[in-house]
């Protein structure tokens, strides 16, 4: 049998947190920055859940999480 293998690209863009959702970067903060104010600059910082209608395909891309 084949093996199952994970998508390494979702690989590098989500992770699980401790009681198994997901977590995603946000986007937006990658280049053009001078036109963003500080608080949407500062708003963009981090991680954040994944939407829960996205959960099941990421999960099917991520089957050892």
């Amino acid at each position: 049998m084949p093996k199952i293998k994970t998508h390494r690209g979702a690989a590098k863009r989500f992770s699980a947190t401790g009681s198994g959702k997901l977590r995603r970067n946000k986007a937006f903060k990658r280049h053009i920055l001078t036109k963003k104010s500080p608080k949407s600059k500062r708003n963009m910082q981090g991680h954040c859940l994944l939407a829960a209608v996205d959960c099941a395909s990421v999960k099917q891309m991520l089957p050892n999480l």
